[in-house]
């Protein structure tokens, strides 16, 4: 596994974390890490937007797009970290605007195997850069090693 160091959660001890740098994937763009394994198998992906490895905007003004690069992110982040797109137990997708619910749903269905993960759909008003029109955080439970 690429990327992965371990760091005491607190100062208490009580877990373990494992922050997740995903191979491929822009540096993350704000204080936040790209995902982390807690209590050894649980991992926890940040939102992920669609830029790409040199962190440019993929997709434009184009919905399905991002999404796309999107979820390629997500699956660079879970991979990472030692999981499949078939771990994943939750996601939660954001959206800017309502109508593009369905191209984005198409594009989702395409990377996650049938049973897909539990899901929340949020519509809001903006994300962390205007361009942004979709966004994904996920909870994975990963295979013991």
């Amino acid at each position: 596994m690429v990327g992965l160091e371990p760091r005491r959660s607190d100062m208490t001890g009580r877990f373990e974390r494992t922050v997740v740098d995903a191979t491929g994937a822009a540096p993350p763009a704000g204080h936040y890490s790209h995902g982390v394994i807690a209590s050894g198998r649980l991992l926890f992906v940040a939102g992920q937007v669609a830029l790409d490895e040199n962190g440019q905007l993929v997709g434009g003004d184009d919905a399905a797009a991002q999404a796309h690069q999107v979820l390629a992110n997500l699956k660079r982040v879970i991979e990472s970290a030692g999981g499949t797109m078939a771990d994943v137990a939750r996601t939660t997708l954001y959206l800017t605007r309502i109508e593009d619910r369905g191209q984005v749903s198409k594009v989702r269905e395409a990377f996650f195997p049938s049973p897909p993960p539990a899901n929340t759909l949020l519509v809001v008003a903006g994300l962390a850069q205007p361009e942004f029109l979709v966004e994904i955080d996920a909870i994975v439970p990963l295979r013991e090693r």
